[in-house]
Parts: structure tokens; sequence; C-alpha cells
């Protein structure tokens, strides 16, 4: 009973360690992901205790060596004590299985987090989910229509059918129209007064995400560099070397604010542009 209750807790703690995983796979809640960790890392220790308490020996006995020849009932003994020996080994083996399950699995979980120490977009740091004609949509998937925002606003939007898209997202402002210092190419861009860049930061990745609306300023809170939203988003201070990548923006018939193309260039740091 006492070892089944050992490996019973070594497998809650590895069962907590997938868990945990599966969590972070799928993005769920820190919450529920400590609570994994948490757990594994609680019946991992517990199991230890219960078999240093239980299944480890408590203490050694030493016999003395005798120089004459064992009587019978002895030898007897002897070979019960080994026999019971036998079984020990068996019985710690049973436990070593589940305790080695339970470090494994804990140790894999323990790699998962390593993934956020970047950014994670893979192939969308070149090309995003914005393709000719994308509408836009919030992250909660309705569409932003011409008419709802008004002069100084800033919200968070997404190409239709991939709204909470890391690479995709973008910032969508409104600036008083005739504000925008477009370059050449870029004059039908912000029809409106409706400006859009790429959400990712191109010193670190970070998300931008705070806008002063009486200076046109997008600030993004890693790193503090500051892009101009009227000047195609060219950084003005801060580590930043780059400018923000520009969403092409165009008004369909009936009053929805749609993409071009994809961002003008490929989005977050500059790595790209090394050799």
């Amino acid at each position: 009973m006492k070892l089944f209750a050992i490996a019973v807790t070594f497998s809650i703690s590895l069962i907590a360690s997938v868990f945990f995983m599966i969590a972070y796979a799928l993005n769920l809640s820190t919450q529920l992901q400590g609570l994994g960790l948490f757990v594994a890392l609680g019946a991992l220790g517990a199991g230890i205790v219960l078999w240093a308490l239980y299944a480890l020996p408590q203490r050694q006995t030493v016999n003395a060596i005798e120089d004459y020849p064992s009587d019978e009932s002895d030898r007897a003994g002897a070979e019960e004590t080994l026999n019971r020996g036998t079984g020990e080994l068996e019985r710690r083996s049973f436990i070593m299985r589940f305790f080695f399950g339970a470090i494994g699995a804990l140790g894999l979980a323990a790699l998962f987090p390593f993934r956020s120490l970047a950014p994670r977009f893979g192939r969308g740091l070149y090309h995003t989910k914005w393709t000719s004609g994308s509408r836009l949509v919030r992250e909660d998937g309705t569409p932003v229509k011409v008419a709802e925002l008004a002069v100084g606003s800033v919200v968070t939007v997404f190409p239709d059918g991939a709204a909470g898209d890391e690479s995709s997202q973008t910032l969508l402002l409104r600036v008083p129209p005739g504000t925008i210092q477009a370059t050449k190419g870029r004059a039908d861009w912000a029809p409106r007064g409706y400006v859009a860049f790429s959400k990712v930061c191109t010193h670190a990745g970070c998300p931008v995400g705070l806008y002063r609306a009486s200076s046109f300023e997008l600030l993004c809170p890693c790193h503090q560099s500051v892009f101009d939203v009227v000047n195609e988003a060219r950084p003005i201070s801060g580590p930043a070397s780059r400018a923000l990548p520009q969403l092409p923006l165009a008004i369909d018939s009936e009053g929805y604010l749609r993409a071009q193309n994809d961002f003008s260039e490929p989005i977050g740091p500059g790595f790209w542009q090394r050799s």
C-alpha cells in the first residue's frame, strides 16, 4: 500500500507536467500553467519524501563474522533474508520507473518556456495573413467601418478570418486628413486619415501599443522607441532604427476598411536585412 501511494504521487507529477505542456502549447492562462507546475513539483517532492520514509531502509544491521559453519536454521534464515532482499529490489525497480517518468516529464516541461525568449512568428516575419481585400476586424471579429473611429483614436485590428494572429496584429489610427506626409507610391494608403502600421516593434518584437494623439507618436513600452505616425512611422527616438511597416488601406463600397495588400516590408526586427 505504501509503495502504491508513492507510485500515485509520481504519476500525479507526470500528469501535471503533461498538463502544463498542453496549457503552454495552447496558450491557456498563466494561472493554469502555474497550477500545472505547482502540482508537478509538489507531487514529485511528496513522492520523494514518502519513498525516503517508507521504502528506503531506515537502518543497517551488521552481523559479526563467525569462524565456524552456520547451522541449518541459520542458513535457512539467511536464504529467507536474501529472498526478501530480492523482492525489495524488484519493488524499488517498480518505483524507479515512476520516479524517472515524473522527472523526465518535468524536465521536458521545463524546456517549453524557452520558446518565450523570442517572439514566435515563424514565416510570419516575412509574410503575414494580410492579403489584397482583407477586411479589417477587431480581436472579437467585428469589422471596422469608416465612420466608427473618431480622429485621435487607435484600435488593434487583424485580417478577417485571422483575428488574434500575432504576426498580423496591426494598429489602426485616425488622424486629421491632410496630416500624413506620404512619400511617392503611398499617397492612397491612408484614406480619410485612416493609417495602419504593424504592431510588432522593429527593435525587439514587442507590441507597440501606446499612442500620443497630440503629437502623433507611437511608443513601444519595452525599450521606449518612439515612431512618428504622420511620417510613415519612422523612429524618432529610442533603439529602433527602422520604421514600422505600413499596411496600405482602402475603403470598399459598403464603408468597410480593407487592406490593399500585405505590409510594405517584413515585420519585426530587421534581422533579414543583415548579411
